[in-house]
Protein backbone atom coordinates (compact mmCIF):
# COMPACT_ATOMS: atom_id res chain seq x y z
CA UNK A 1 0.00 0.00 0.00
CA UNK A 2 1.14 3.38 -1.23
CA UNK A 3 1.89 6.11 1.71
CA UNK A 4 0.87 9.35 1.41
CA UNK A 5 1.37 12.74 3.50
CA UNK A 6 0.62 15.65 3.11
CA UNK A 7 2.31 19.13 4.29
CA UNK A 8 -0.04 22.09 4.54
CA UNK A 9 0.73 25.20 5.59
CA UNK A 10 -1.57 28.28 5.92
CA UNK A 11 -5.42 28.83 6.47
CA UNK A 12 -8.66 26.84 6.85
CA UNK A 13 -8.96 26.87 3.58
CA UNK A 14 -5.78 24.79 2.87
CA UNK A 15 -6.28 22.61 5.26
CA UNK A 16 -10.06 21.81 4.06
CA UNK A 17 -8.61 21.18 0.35
CA UNK A 18 -5.89 18.93 1.92
CA UNK A 19 -8.10 17.45 3.93
CA UNK A 20 -10.30 16.60 -0.01
CA UNK A 21 -6.76 15.22 -1.17
CA UNK A 22 -6.38 12.96 1.75
CA UNK A 23 -9.95 11.30 1.39
CA UNK A 24 -8.85 11.02 -2.40
CA UNK A 25 -6.02 8.75 -1.74
CA UNK A 26 -7.79 7.16 0.95
CA UNK A 27 -11.03 5.91 -1.21
CA UNK A 28 -8.22 4.59 -3.27
CA UNK A 29 -6.59 2.67 -1.13
CA UNK A 30 -3.79 4.79 -0.31
CA UNK A 31 -2.57 5.36 2.59
CA UNK A 32 -3.10 8.89 4.86
CA UNK A 33 -0.19 9.30 7.13
CA UNK A 34 1.68 12.42 8.52
CA UNK A 35 4.24 14.22 7.08
CA UNK A 36 6.53 13.25 9.93
CA UNK A 37 6.39 9.50 8.93
CA UNK A 38 8.45 8.12 5.45
CA UNK A 39 5.85 8.15 2.55
CA UNK A 40 6.05 7.45 -0.82
CA UNK A 41 4.35 10.48 -2.06
CA UNK A 42 4.72 14.52 -0.08
CA UNK A 43 2.31 16.36 -0.97
CA UNK A 44 3.42 20.08 -0.05
CA UNK A 45 0.32 22.52 0.12
CA UNK A 46 2.08 25.85 0.23
CA UNK A 47 1.12 29.28 1.42
CA UNK A 48 2.13 33.02 0.74
CA UNK A 49 0.87 35.23 3.33
CA UNK A 50 4.14 35.85 4.84
CA UNK A 51 7.97 35.48 4.06
CA UNK A 52 8.04 33.01 7.10
CA UNK A 53 5.26 30.72 5.09
CA UNK A 54 7.41 30.85 1.93
CA UNK A 55 10.67 29.91 4.04
CA UNK A 56 8.82 27.20 5.80
CA UNK A 57 7.63 25.18 2.74
CA UNK A 58 11.60 25.21 0.80
CA UNK A 59 12.54 23.95 4.13
CA UNK A 60 10.18 21.08 4.04
CA UNK A 61 10.60 20.12 0.84
CA UNK A 62 14.07 20.13 1.39
CA UNK A 63 13.76 17.41 4.00
CA UNK A 64 11.37 15.82 2.05
CA UNK A 65 13.10 15.47 -0.97
CA UNK A 66 16.26 14.53 0.73
CA UNK A 67 15.43 11.34 2.16
CA UNK A 68 17.17 8.37 0.67
CA UNK A 69 14.12 5.79 -0.26
CA UNK A 70 13.68 9.11 -2.75
CA UNK A 71 10.01 9.94 -2.45
CA UNK A 72 8.10 11.85 -4.56
CA UNK A 73 7.21 15.23 -4.50
CA UNK A 74 3.73 17.12 -5.20
CA UNK A 75 3.78 21.09 -4.65
CA UNK A 76 0.71 23.22 -4.88
CA UNK A 77 -0.83 25.92 -3.19
CA UNK A 78 -0.57 29.81 -3.28
CA UNK A 79 3.41 29.94 -3.49
CA UNK A 80 3.45 27.35 -5.68
CA UNK A 81 1.66 29.43 -8.13
CA UNK A 82 3.72 32.69 -7.52
CA UNK A 83 6.88 31.53 -7.42
CA UNK A 84 7.04 27.34 -8.99
CA UNK A 85 9.98 28.60 -10.99
CA UNK A 86 11.47 29.05 -7.67
CA UNK A 87 10.41 26.04 -5.79
CA UNK A 88 11.28 23.77 -8.79
CA UNK A 89 15.33 24.64 -8.57
CA UNK A 90 14.85 23.77 -4.66
CA UNK A 91 14.97 19.73 -4.95
CA UNK A 92 14.67 17.39 -7.80
CA UNK A 93 11.67 14.76 -8.17
CA UNK A 94 9.37 17.78 -7.73
CA UNK A 95 6.12 18.35 -9.65
CA UNK A 96 5.01 21.99 -9.12
CA UNK A 97 1.27 22.03 -9.93
CA UNK A 98 -0.27 25.64 -10.15
CA UNK A 99 -3.80 26.82 -9.40
CA UNK A 100 -5.82 25.57 -12.03
CA UNK A 101 -4.62 22.46 -11.71
CA UNK A 102 -4.80 22.09 -7.88
CA UNK A 103 -8.49 20.56 -7.92
CA UNK A 104 -6.92 17.86 -10.14
CA UNK A 105 -5.22 16.31 -7.14
CA UNK A 106 -9.17 14.74 -6.27
CA UNK A 107 -8.63 12.51 -9.79
CA UNK A 108 -5.19 11.37 -9.61
CA UNK A 109 -5.41 8.79 -7.26
CA UNK A 110 -7.86 6.68 -9.37
CA UNK A 111 -5.34 7.57 -12.51
CA UNK A 112 -2.80 6.91 -10.45
CA UNK A 113 -4.02 3.46 -10.08
CA UNK A 114 -4.79 2.33 -13.04
CA UNK A 115 -1.01 3.40 -14.00
CA UNK A 116 -0.06 1.03 -11.07
CA UNK A 117 -2.15 -2.03 -12.26
CA UNK A 118 -0.42 -1.28 -16.10
CA UNK A 119 3.08 -2.20 -14.57
CA UNK A 120 4.01 1.77 -15.11
CA UNK A 121 5.82 3.26 -11.62
CA UNK A 122 4.11 5.97 -9.22
CA UNK A 123 7.07 8.45 -10.97
CA UNK A 124 5.13 7.44 -14.64
CA UNK A 125 1.59 7.40 -13.31
CA UNK A 126 1.85 10.61 -11.83
CA UNK A 127 3.74 12.30 -15.17
CA UNK A 128 1.13 10.19 -17.51
CA UNK A 129 -1.57 12.01 -15.29
CA UNK A 130 -0.71 15.59 -16.14
CA UNK A 131 1.11 15.67 -18.98
CA UNK A 132 -3.03 13.80 -20.25
CA UNK A 133 -4.27 17.55 -20.30
CA UNK A 134 -6.80 16.45 -18.30
CA UNK A 135 -6.13 18.69 -15.38
CA UNK A 136 -8.48 21.28 -14.73
CA UNK A 137 -11.33 21.36 -11.90
CA UNK A 138 -13.72 23.32 -9.78
CA UNK A 139 -12.58 25.00 -6.68
CA UNK A 140 -14.84 23.20 -5.19
CA UNK A 141 -14.26 19.84 -6.00
CA UNK A 142 -12.85 19.41 -2.42
CA UNK A 143 -15.44 17.47 -0.60
CA UNK A 144 -13.77 14.82 1.39
CA UNK A 145 -16.62 11.65 2.99
CA UNK A 146 -13.70 11.28 6.13
CA UNK A 147 -11.99 14.03 7.74
CA UNK A 148 -7.89 12.88 8.42
CA UNK A 149 -7.01 15.96 10.42
CA UNK A 150 -10.02 17.23 12.13
CA UNK A 151 -12.86 15.71 14.08
CA UNK A 152 -15.03 18.94 12.72
CA UNK A 153 -16.16 19.39 8.96
CA UNK A 154 -14.85 21.86 6.88
CA UNK A 155 -16.95 22.95 4.08
CA UNK A 156 -15.01 25.12 1.03
CA UNK A 157 -18.25 28.03 0.12
CA UNK A 158 -16.23 30.51 -1.59
CA UNK A 159 -12.75 31.16 -3.39
CA UNK A 160 -10.80 34.65 -4.31
CA UNK A 161 -11.13 37.84 -3.10
CA UNK A 162 -12.17 40.81 -5.43
CA UNK A 163 -10.76 43.28 -2.63
CA UNK A 164 -7.54 45.23 -3.17
CA UNK A 165 -5.53 45.24 -0.14
CA UNK A 166 -2.45 46.41 -0.83
CA UNK A 167 -0.36 44.16 1.38
CA UNK A 168 -1.72 40.74 0.28
CA UNK A 169 -1.20 38.43 -2.26
CA UNK A 170 -2.92 35.67 -1.77
CA UNK A 171 -6.15 37.40 -3.54
CA UNK A 172 -3.53 37.55 -6.83
CA UNK A 173 -2.73 33.89 -6.17
CA UNK A 174 -6.11 33.19 -5.83
CA UNK A 175 -8.09 35.25 -8.28
CA UNK A 176 -11.55 36.52 -7.96
CA UNK A 177 -14.44 36.35 -5.98
CA UNK A 178 -16.31 32.85 -6.75
CA UNK A 179 -19.18 30.81 -4.84
CA UNK A 180 -20.61 27.28 -4.23
CA UNK A 181 -24.47 27.50 -5.20
CA UNK A 182 -26.33 27.73 -1.87
CA UNK A 183 -28.49 24.71 -2.90
CA UNK A 184 -25.14 22.83 -3.17
CA UNK A 185 -23.99 24.44 -0.16
CA UNK A 186 -27.09 23.00 1.69
CA UNK A 187 -26.65 19.37 0.38
CA UNK A 188 -23.19 19.29 1.09
CA UNK A 189 -24.58 20.17 4.77
CA UNK A 190 -27.14 17.88 4.40
CA UNK A 191 -25.15 15.05 3.70
CA UNK A 192 -22.27 16.23 6.86
CA UNK A 193 -25.20 15.98 8.79
CA UNK A 194 -26.26 12.27 7.83
CA UNK A 195 -22.37 11.12 8.04
CA UNK A 196 -22.60 11.73 11.99
CA UNK A 197 -20.89 15.71 11.80
CA UNK A 198 -21.66 18.07 14.40
CA UNK A 199 -20.15 21.03 13.34
CA UNK A 200 -19.50 22.07 10.15
CA UNK A 201 -16.94 25.14 9.23
CA UNK A 202 -17.45 27.73 7.01
CA UNK A 203 -14.21 28.51 4.83
CA UNK A 204 -13.15 30.45 1.75
CA UNK A 205 -10.27 32.90 1.22
CA UNK A 206 -13.46 35.80 2.29
CA UNK A 207 -16.26 34.14 2.95
CA UNK A 208 -17.73 37.93 3.55
CA UNK A 209 -17.69 37.72 -0.31
CA UNK A 210 -20.26 34.43 -0.84
CA UNK A 211 -22.94 35.77 -3.08
CA UNK A 212 -25.20 33.51 -5.15
CA UNK A 213 -27.65 35.67 -7.44
CA UNK A 214 -29.57 36.89 -4.35
CA UNK A 215 -27.99 34.92 -1.59
CA UNK A 216 -25.51 36.82 0.77
CA UNK A 217 -24.03 34.31 3.14
CA UNK A 218 -26.56 36.33 6.25
CA UNK A 219 -29.03 34.46 4.19
CA UNK A 220 -27.27 31.28 3.54
CA UNK A 221 -26.88 31.23 7.32
CA UNK A 222 -31.02 31.70 7.37
CA UNK A 223 -31.43 28.56 4.84
CA UNK A 224 -28.92 26.62 6.75
CA UNK A 225 -30.96 27.47 10.63
CA UNK A 226 -34.32 26.25 8.60
CA UNK A 227 -33.03 22.68 7.15
CA UNK A 228 -29.91 21.33 9.60
CA UNK A 229 -30.95 19.56 12.61
CA UNK A 230 -27.70 18.60 14.34
CA UNK A 231 -25.23 20.59 13.19
CA UNK A 232 -23.54 23.95 14.16
CA UNK A 233 -22.53 26.02 12.01
CA UNK A 234 -18.79 28.31 12.87
CA UNK A 235 -17.65 30.81 10.57
CA UNK A 236 -13.97 31.41 9.48
CA UNK A 237 -13.70 34.77 9.08
CA UNK A 238 -15.79 37.62 8.37
CA UNK A 239 -14.74 41.24 6.79
CA UNK A 240 -15.19 44.41 9.60
CA UNK A 241 -17.07 46.25 7.03
CA UNK A 242 -19.53 43.09 5.94
CA UNK A 243 -21.04 42.99 9.45
CA UNK A 244 -24.44 44.65 8.41
CA UNK A 245 -27.47 44.62 10.97
CA UNK A 246 -28.58 41.39 8.74
CA UNK A 247 -25.41 39.64 8.68
CA UNK A 248 -25.25 40.22 12.97
CA UNK A 249 -29.12 38.89 13.09
CA UNK A 250 -27.48 35.79 11.47
CA UNK A 251 -24.96 35.18 13.86
CA UNK A 252 -27.63 35.45 16.14
CA UNK A 253 -29.27 32.35 15.38
CA UNK A 254 -28.70 29.33 17.40
CA UNK A 255 -27.25 27.32 14.60
CA UNK A 256 -24.38 29.50 14.74
CA UNK A 257 -21.88 29.24 17.01
CA UNK A 258 -20.39 32.17 19.49
CA UNK A 259 -17.12 32.65 17.84
CA UNK A 260 -16.53 34.88 15.21
CA UNK A 261 -13.16 36.36 13.51
CA UNK A 262 -12.44 39.80 12.37
CA UNK A 263 -9.38 40.94 10.11
CA UNK A 264 -9.10 43.73 11.36
CA UNK A 265 -5.43 44.63 10.74
CA UNK A 266 -5.11 47.60 12.22
CA UNK A 267 -6.84 50.40 14.60
CA UNK A 268 -5.05 53.33 13.04
CA UNK A 269 -7.65 55.54 10.22
CA UNK A 270 -4.10 56.48 8.82
CA UNK A 271 -2.98 52.61 8.26
CA UNK A 272 -6.29 50.94 7.42
CA UNK A 273 -7.08 53.53 4.36
CA UNK A 274 -3.22 53.34 3.44
CA UNK A 275 -3.79 49.60 3.39
CA UNK A 276 -7.36 49.46 0.62
CA UNK A 277 -9.93 48.45 3.26
CA UNK A 278 -13.25 50.56 3.92
CA UNK A 279 -13.94 50.65 7.56
CA UNK A 280 -13.33 52.96 10.19
CA UNK A 281 -12.01 51.86 13.59
CA UNK A 282 -15.36 52.86 14.97
CA UNK A 283 -17.61 50.81 12.61
CA UNK A 284 -15.64 47.79 14.20
CA UNK A 285 -16.29 49.12 17.92
CA UNK A 286 -19.80 49.36 17.03
CA UNK A 287 -19.87 45.88 15.10
CA UNK A 288 -18.27 44.24 17.90
CA UNK A 289 -21.00 46.00 20.69
CA UNK A 290 -24.07 44.61 18.51
CA UNK A 291 -22.45 40.99 17.82
CA UNK A 292 -22.81 41.11 21.86
CA UNK A 293 -26.18 41.98 22.19
CA UNK A 294 -27.13 39.14 19.94
CA UNK A 295 -24.95 36.21 21.28
CA UNK A 296 -23.56 35.73 24.90
CA UNK A 297 -20.15 36.90 25.61
CA UNK A 298 -19.18 35.52 22.20
CA UNK A 299 -15.42 34.94 21.33
CA UNK A 300 -13.87 37.89 19.32
CA UNK A 301 -10.88 37.35 17.91
CA UNK A 302 -9.12 39.82 15.20
CA UNK A 303 -6.14 39.67 12.76
CA UNK A 304 -3.64 42.51 13.63
CA UNK A 305 -0.40 43.27 11.31
CA UNK A 306 2.61 45.27 12.73
CA UNK A 307 4.84 47.09 10.75
CA UNK A 308 3.25 48.21 8.17
CA UNK A 309 4.83 50.84 6.05
CA UNK A 310 4.28 54.06 7.28
CA UNK A 311 3.34 53.05 10.93
CA UNK A 312 4.35 55.17 13.44
CA UNK A 313 3.56 54.99 17.50
CA UNK A 314 0.35 56.77 17.56
CA UNK A 315 -0.84 54.26 14.83
CA UNK A 316 0.21 51.52 17.00
CA UNK A 317 -1.61 52.95 19.85
CA UNK A 318 -4.52 53.26 17.95
CA UNK A 319 -4.14 49.38 16.78
CA UNK A 320 -3.32 48.63 21.17
CA UNK A 321 -6.57 50.99 22.17
CA UNK A 322 -8.82 49.47 19.59
CA UNK A 323 -8.23 45.83 20.33
CA UNK A 324 -8.40 46.97 24.15
CA UNK A 325 -11.49 49.01 23.69
CA UNK A 326 -13.56 45.95 21.79
CA UNK A 327 -12.60 43.41 24.33
CA UNK A 328 -11.13 41.28 21.69
CA UNK A 329 -10.81 37.59 23.04
CA UNK A 330 -7.31 36.85 20.86
CA UNK A 331 -5.22 38.14 18.75
CA UNK A 332 -3.38 36.94 15.88
CA UNK A 333 -0.80 38.98 14.97
CA UNK A 334 1.71 39.47 12.00
CA UNK A 335 4.52 41.24 12.23
CA UNK A 336 4.45 42.98 7.93
CA UNK A 337 6.17 40.88 5.51
CA UNK A 338 6.60 43.05 2.44
CA UNK A 339 5.03 40.66 -0.31
CA UNK A 340 6.14 40.64 -4.25
CA UNK A 341 3.66 42.11 -6.47
CA UNK A 342 1.92 43.74 -3.36
CA UNK A 343 1.21 47.77 -3.82
CA UNK A 344 2.86 48.13 -0.67
CA UNK A 345 6.19 46.23 -1.91
CA UNK A 346 8.21 49.45 -2.80
CA UNK A 347 7.07 51.56 -0.31
CA UNK A 348 10.03 53.74 1.36
CA UNK A 349 8.70 54.14 4.47
CA UNK A 350 9.15 50.67 5.98
CA UNK A 351 9.12 50.24 9.60
CA UNK A 352 12.53 48.68 11.15
CA UNK A 353 11.96 45.19 11.91
CA UNK A 354 13.58 45.86 15.21
CA UNK A 355 10.39 47.45 16.27
CA UNK A 356 7.76 45.70 14.23
CA UNK A 357 9.01 42.80 15.94
CA UNK A 358 8.75 44.75 19.33
CA UNK A 359 5.24 45.57 18.61
CA UNK A 360 4.43 42.50 17.34
CA UNK A 361 5.73 41.54 21.05
CA UNK A 362 3.58 43.69 22.74
CA UNK A 363 0.28 42.92 20.70
CA UNK A 364 0.33 39.22 21.95
CA UNK A 365 1.09 39.83 25.55
CA UNK A 366 -2.60 42.02 25.39
CA UNK A 367 -3.70 39.44 23.97
CA UNK A 368 -2.23 36.79 26.42
CA UNK A 369 -4.02 39.42 29.03
CA UNK A 370 -7.27 39.70 27.33
CA UNK A 371 -7.47 36.11 26.20
CA UNK A 372 -6.47 35.28 29.94
CA UNK A 373 -9.12 37.55 31.36
CA UNK A 374 -11.94 35.78 28.39
CA UNK A 375 -10.99 32.10 29.75
CA UNK A 376 -12.02 33.32 33.63
CA UNK A 377 -15.28 34.72 32.69
CA UNK A 378 -16.39 31.61 31.66
CA UNK A 379 -15.79 29.78 35.02
CA UNK A 380 -18.96 27.60 35.56
CA UNK A 381 -20.59 28.58 32.44
CA UNK A 382 -22.27 25.50 30.43
CA UNK A 383 -21.32 25.45 27.01
CA UNK A 384 -21.21 22.43 24.02
CA UNK A 385 -18.31 21.08 23.00
CA UNK A 386 -16.87 18.86 20.08
CA UNK A 387 -14.76 15.68 20.86
CA UNK A 388 -11.56 16.51 19.32
CA UNK A 389 -8.41 13.77 20.33
CA UNK A 390 -8.39 11.28 23.16
CA UNK A 391 -5.10 11.94 25.43
CA UNK A 392 -3.42 10.63 28.58
CA UNK A 393 -2.58 12.94 31.32
CA UNK A 394 -0.86 12.34 34.52
CA UNK A 395 -1.38 8.72 33.37
CA UNK A 396 -5.31 8.88 33.33
CA UNK A 397 -7.19 9.19 29.78
CA UNK A 398 -8.79 12.69 28.57
CA UNK A 399 -10.69 14.05 25.89
CA UNK A 400 -9.51 17.35 24.24
CA UNK A 401 -12.07 19.05 23.55
CA UNK A 402 -13.34 22.87 21.24
CA UNK A 403 -16.41 24.90 23.00
CA UNK A 404 -18.56 26.55 20.52
CA UNK A 405 -16.96 29.36 22.05
CA UNK A 406 -13.77 28.61 20.85
CA UNK A 407 -11.83 27.52 24.32
CA UNK A 408 -9.69 24.50 23.78
CA UNK A 409 -9.88 22.13 26.36
CA UNK A 410 -10.55 18.86 28.39
CA UNK A 411 -12.59 16.40 29.85
CA UNK A 412 -11.84 13.48 32.06
CA UNK A 413 -12.88 10.04 30.34
CA UNK A 414 -14.04 8.56 33.66
CA UNK A 415 -16.62 11.36 33.77
CA UNK A 416 -17.86 11.47 30.05
CA UNK A 417 -17.29 8.49 27.50
CA UNK A 418 -17.64 10.16 24.08
CA UNK A 419 -16.17 9.41 20.75
CA UNK A 420 -14.26 11.46 18.15
CA UNK A 421 -16.56 14.01 16.70
CA UNK A 422 -19.33 13.78 19.57
CA UNK A 423 -21.59 17.27 20.75
CA UNK A 424 -21.61 16.76 24.69
CA UNK A 425 -22.68 19.70 26.53
CA UNK A 426 -20.25 20.63 29.92
CA UNK A 427 -19.98 22.78 33.07
CA UNK A 428 -16.71 24.61 32.62
CA UNK A 429 -13.74 25.19 35.38
CA UNK A 430 -11.60 27.59 34.42
CA UNK A 431 -10.16 28.55 37.72
CA UNK A 432 -6.57 27.06 36.58
CA UNK A 433 -6.71 29.46 33.56
CA UNK A 434 -7.41 26.10 31.49
CA UNK A 435 -10.75 25.01 30.51
CA UNK A 436 -11.64 21.58 32.36
CA UNK A 437 -15.10 20.37 31.41
CA UNK A 438 -17.48 18.04 33.71
CA UNK A 439 -20.95 17.03 32.60
CA UNK A 440 -23.30 19.44 33.11
CA UNK A 441 -26.11 18.71 35.69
Amino acid sequence: MMRVALYTLGCKLNQVESEGIADAFRREGFQPVAPSQEADIYIVNTCTVTSKAEQKARRMIRKFASQPHEPLLLITGCYAELDGELLRKSASRLLILPMDQKASLMRLPASLNHSLEEGLSAAEGIRRFFHSGDTGGSPFDYRPDVFTYHARAFLKIEDGCDNECTYCRVRIARGKAVSLPADEVLSRCLDLERRGYREIVLTGVNISAYRDDRTGLAELLQLLSRRLSEPRIRLSSVEPDMLTDEMIEAFGLPIVQPHIHLPIQSGSPRIIARIGRSYRPEDVTEAVRKLREVKEDPFIAADMITGLPGEDEADFKASCDLAAACGLSQLHVFPYSPRPGTALYGAKDRVSEYIRDQRARELRELSRRQHQDYVQRQHHRVVTAVAEERITMDERPFWRVLTENYLHGVVEEKHLRLERGQRCTLRLDTSSGTAVGTPAD
